[in-house]
């Protein structure tokens, strides 16, 4: 099989920005040979997040900002396209994750909404697109997520060990890759996203770099204690997640029932050993004697990371750069192997991750003229 480029283009829970990767495929090699990122504006990064948290908002703000985000990542193609000198004829298709505004993957009405429209990425590129891979895997009976361990088990998979990947993104997710046996994987619940929250709210950035704010406070065990109790954390697998649970009114509530006054950085803190505890039971419970490996924006959050090694047994914590693949560029290069997958006209097992009811192709194509 010849050598083909694909674009993956991921905006995750914690809407920081824009990632943008070229990946080549060739046979059953990936290779990640270009990266790209923009921040996402500060107006239209308000206007997702209104959207999110469930405020009211008009057709007509919900249309604009699908819009203003199909704008933006098309610009963030091309700017990449000019920046390597890659002629956009080279590249077979993008796949677009789009960003999730709500999930709700359970109820009579399931479903999942994603915005940046594909036919303005398309038109704007000139380049094929493949975009609504999470809506096809809720009509199709799933969850609708994780859709990211299909690409560990294509790529990571090892017959000879055991590997568990954690993604650590707006929401934690965890694959177990079994050197034999069926693979599984769910959301764990919160990674980045009530930190990045919190951290906004008292300090005006958008998240706590290496976790420096975090490592300054001390964790409040009675906090700690209330944040564990969530319902979802308990649910079996196959299980999804978003902000439309772990977001700042659940935060709030429970520093509301705590009943005391907390020191922002020990609610940091406390923020940062809730997830590091969270991602740790999931790996004691569900994926024992098994290599670890970090991959996401997480992977680089100093503080949590250690708590994370405190809290797992007697287990070397890795990112998958030793895989081949730095973390923060994981989840972009699954998408551009999912709109491979989708462009061959090839079906997806997605069952024992998201509990779908019959394999099917993931998406929608969005020819280019």
């Amino acid at each position: 099989m010849s050598r083909e480029l694909f674009i993956g283009l991921m905006s995750g829970t914690s809407i920081d920005g824009v990632d943008c990767s070229i990946v080549a495929f060739e046979a059953n090699r990936v290779e990640v040979i270009s990266t790209y990122f923009e921040k996402c504006p500060k107006e239209l990064r308000e206007n997702i997040l209104s959207i999110c948290q469930g405020s009211e908002v008009s057709l007509k703000f919900l249309g604009e900002t699908d819009i203003a985000l199909g704008k933006l990542f098309a610009s963030v193609v091309n700017k990449q396209l000019e920046e390597t000198k890659i002629n956009p004829k080279a590249i077979t298709a993008i796949g677009s994750h789009g960003q999730t505004v709500w999930h709700q993957p359970s109820g009579n009405y399931p479903f999942t909404m994603q915005i940046g429209d594909p036919n303005v990425i398309c038109q704007q590129t000139g380049i094929t697109t493949v975009a609504g891979f999470r809506q096809k895997d809720v009509a199709n009976g799933g969850q609708g997520a994780p859709l990211a361990p299909l690409f560990h088990k294509e790529f990571f998979h090892r017959s000879d060990f055991n590997r568990a990947i954690i993604n650590i993104g707006g929401i934690a997710n965890i694959t177990i890759l079994p050197k034999e046996g069926v693979c599984s994987a769910y959301d764990i619940g919160p990674g980045n996203v009530l930190m990045d929250y919190w951290s906004h709210k008292n300090l005006g950035i958008r998240y706590d770099k290496n976790g420096e704010w975090a490592a300054t406070g001390e964790c409040n065990q009675e906090l700690l204690q209330e944040m564990l109790k969530e319902t979802y954390l308990k649910q079996p697998p196959p299980k999804s997640t978003g902000r439309e649970l772990f977001n700042g009114l659940w935060l709030e509530g429970i520093i509301s029932r705590c009943n005391r006054h907390l020191r922002t950085e020990d609610v940091q803190a406390t923020l940062s050993v809730f997830t590091s505890q969270c991602i740790a039971d999931a790996i004691n419970n569900s994926a024992k004697d098994t290599e670890v490996y970090i991959c996401g924006g997480g992977a680089y959050n100093s503080c949590l990371m250690n708590n994370l090694k405190t809290s797992v047994e007697k287990r070397t914590i890795m990112t998958t750069s030793a895989l081949g693949i730095e973390p923060e560029w994981v989840e972009a290069a699954t998408f551009a192997w999912l709109a491979k997958k989708t462009i061959r006209s090839e079906k997806l097992e997605t069952a024992p991750f998201t509990g779908a009811a019959s394999p099917c192709m993931l998406g929608g194509i969005y020819h280019s003229d």
